[in-house]
């Protein structure tokens, strides 16, 4: 597997850091976790268009984190080179179809995709989950940030990725991320700032460590993350293999 980071920022406009979304090459599989301002313009940064993405995975539906789900409809209506002809999945928690139909209220048939081209498939927000596909396995459960937040474990081979989404501390996170080659791990503030919702690097730490995962990312960063010791910070509580997300960022397991 192959992991791109598209944005490791969050809702505050960055030049350095779009919000936080990441691309999953497994097999001839396109994950694309979650699409916020800035991710389309990322994608095709790292040779990809919209039209390579066979699944999309939504965390939650915080703006920042399905800002572009609009966009990537409409350009994905275009007729003519661009326009889609292959399928694609959406997996998300219970109630993202109602979440589309409203969105359909506002924006119409702009949105409105020719039949069999999205599929929209839900998944448990109050206990785990799981769906098979051609190229890898996706694993659920539900985090601490909202009642439609849930985090993402691929299975695909022998290799194992784990997104976090937005999250605070929480037993199903480290049960998802048991044993995994790589967490992308959210870790919003430093550990000072803590806010209910979201980790701290020491926190994020702690998770890897229990979960005994073989490398953590952290991304999802704040302004405030920039001007602070995240990386020391996550030391404290995790002595493996650590990077801190950046743009473009690509990662091997």
């Amino acid at each position: 597997m192959k992991i791109s980071i598209l944005g490791s920022g969050t809702c505050v406009p960055s030049l350095e850091r779009s919000t936080c979304s990441a691309l999953v090459s497994a097999g001839d599989s396109r994950l694309l976790f979650d699409s916020g301002a800035g991710t389309m313009r990322r994608l095709l940064e790292t040779g990809h268009t919209i039209q390579d993405v066979t699944h999309i995975f939504f965390s939650h539906l915080h703006p920042d984190h399905v800002g572009e789900f609009v966009p990537f409809l409409f350009s994905t209506k275009y007729p003519k080179e661009y326009g889609r002809r292959t399928p694609f999945s959406i997996i998300a928690a219970r109630g993202f179809k109602e979440f589309y139909k409203n969105l359909q209220s506002a924006f119409g048939g702009w949105i409105v995709l020719d039949p069999g081209i999205m599929e929209i498939l839900e998944v448990d927000a109050d206990g785990p989950d799981r769906r098979d596909f051609a190229d890898f396995t996706v694993e659920t459960r539900p985090m601490e940030h909202t009642d439609q937040s849930v985090g993402f474990r691929i299975n695909a081979g022998s290799k194992s990725f784990v997104y976090s989404g937005d999250t605070d501390y929480c037993q199903d996170l480290i049960d998802l991320a048991l044993g995994a080659d790589l967490l992308l791990c959210e870790c919003a503030l430093p550990d000072e700032n803590k806010v209910p919702g979201h980790l701290t690097p020491s926190q994020a730490g702690e998770i890897a460590a229990l979960a005994e995962v073989k490398k953590l990312v952290l991304t999802h960063f704040y302004p405030e993350c920039d001007e602070a010791p995240v990386f020391d910070q996550c030391r404290k509580t995790w002595s493996g293999p650590l990077d801190l997300a950046q743009d473009l960022m690509e990662i091997l397991i």
